[in-house]
């Protein structure tokens, strides 16, 4: 920015171009007043639309002409709908712009009327301000064009490409930056997503055990409960036939006595022994789930700091995004200096030129004076 031309400077603002001609001012002149002609133009539907709210503010001169546009507008409108006479429309046509030039005078010669308007009517947003902005553009373009030396516009050519190539450069460092952002966020997303699903095999893993579990357990129960229906049904068997024959086996009372006690210690011990297995099993449960809750947990710190890292990196790009945001405010400001020390350059110019002006004219001054007073003293020799 430091060794922007002076002139590439001028350029690069319009604001700061100037006309320095009569044909340039006469030239932005028409450009101006076809600028405002588009704009009453644009807004000239939208009053006829709403002529008596504007009639007052119009006044009647304005409003009988703008009458007379609407009536013409109606007429060529049902001459394009059926076509047929084509001198009749041709007149029209003429008519209409005829009263489209008399309004436009109209407008022009009270401006203030005008930029009432602009603010009172409100118009949606047609192709006609793209038009008029085009035109706009293309009216300081002409400015530029009409305020542009030959060398002034290749040095504007050259400044142009060499910010297009620094251009370039910054967007190719941006541009590896985020693909290593977008690279590292999918390396990421890809590890959490094999994670995700091993924690997710891991809960069907352990779903599925909790039910094989409870499967067993049931079962094991209900084997208990039918061995021990059966063994209550044989015993009341047993007692049944042992009421019978107490009578007649009263002397193998205590052998039978003896027998179902040791049936009742062998069914006593098989039911602890199916205790203690529901137990194991339970105890086997307990032991699979503090291993697998401990593999959630490491799995789950892991994942913590892959995010802590993530969080490290999108540090890193908003900072790198605030650098190029100060770039830019810098660069904004050495431009606003390099155009004030442009319009000091050009004011001390401008008084040079006025100092070495005065300075000639007073140098031929002097040599005037010198040779008018030789030649006198040369007339009075000759005279003696």
């Amino acid at each position: 920015k430091a060794g922007i031309p002076l002139s590439v400077m001028k350029v690069l603002d319009p604001r700061q171009l100037k006309p320095d001609s009569t044909e340039t001012e006469r030239i932005l002149t028409v450009f101006d007043e076809t600028i405002v002609k588009l704009e009453i133009t644009r807004l000239i539907p939208r009053i006829i639309g709403s002529l008596e709210r504007f009639a007052r503010m119009l006044g009647p001169e304005i409003t009988s002409s703008l009458l007379e546009l609407q009536k013409l507008s109606v007429e060529i409108q049902d001459l394009l709908a059926s076509p047929g006479d084509e001198k009749r429309r041709t007149a029209v046509e003429q008519r209409l712009k005829c009263s489209l030039r008399n309004t436009l005078r109209l407008f022009l010669a009270n401006p203030l009327l005008y930029h009432g308007l602009k603010y009172e009517v409100w118009v949606r947003e047609s192709p006609a301000d793209v038009f008029i902005k085009a035109f706009k553009e293309f009216r300081d373009f002409t400015l530029e064009r009409l305020l542009t030396s030959p060398d002034e516009e290749k040095e504007k050519i050259q400044f142009m490409e060499d910010i297009s190539l620094r251009i370039e450069k910054h967007m190719e460092t941006i541009s590896a930056l985020q693909a290593e952002l977008e690279a590292a966020i999918q390396t990421r997303d890809e590890e959490v997503n094999s994670k995700d699903e091993k924690i997710e095999n891991l809960k069907i893993s352990m779903e599925n055990l909790a039910k094989e579990c409870k499967a067993d357990i049931l079962q094991i129960t209900k084997e208990g409960e039918k061995q021990q229906k059966e063994d209550e049904k044989a015993s009341q068997e047993r007692c049944a036939r042992l009421e019978q024959d107490v009578l007649r086996l009263r002397a193998q009372f205590k052998a039978l006595v003896l027998e179902h006690r040791a049936s009742e210690l062998v069914l006593r011990k098989k039911r602890c022994k199916t205790e203690r297995e529901t137990e194991k099993w339970v105890q086997k449960y307990d032991i699979d789930m503090a291993e697998k809750q401990a593999a959630y947990e490491e799995v789950e710190a892991v994942y913590n700091e892959e995010k802590a890292q993530l969080a490290l990196l999108m540090e890193k790009h908003a900072l790198l995004l605030q650098e190029y945001t100060e770039i830019e405010e810098e660069c904004r400001m050495l431009k606003e200096k390099a155009e004030e020390a442009a319009r000091e350059a050009a004011r001390r110019n401008e008084a040079a030129t006025y100092i070495q002006a005065f300075w000639k004219g007073y140098l031929v001054r002097s040599i005037y004076k010198s040779k008018l007073k030789k030649g006198k003293g040369k007339g009075r020799g000759r005279g003696k």
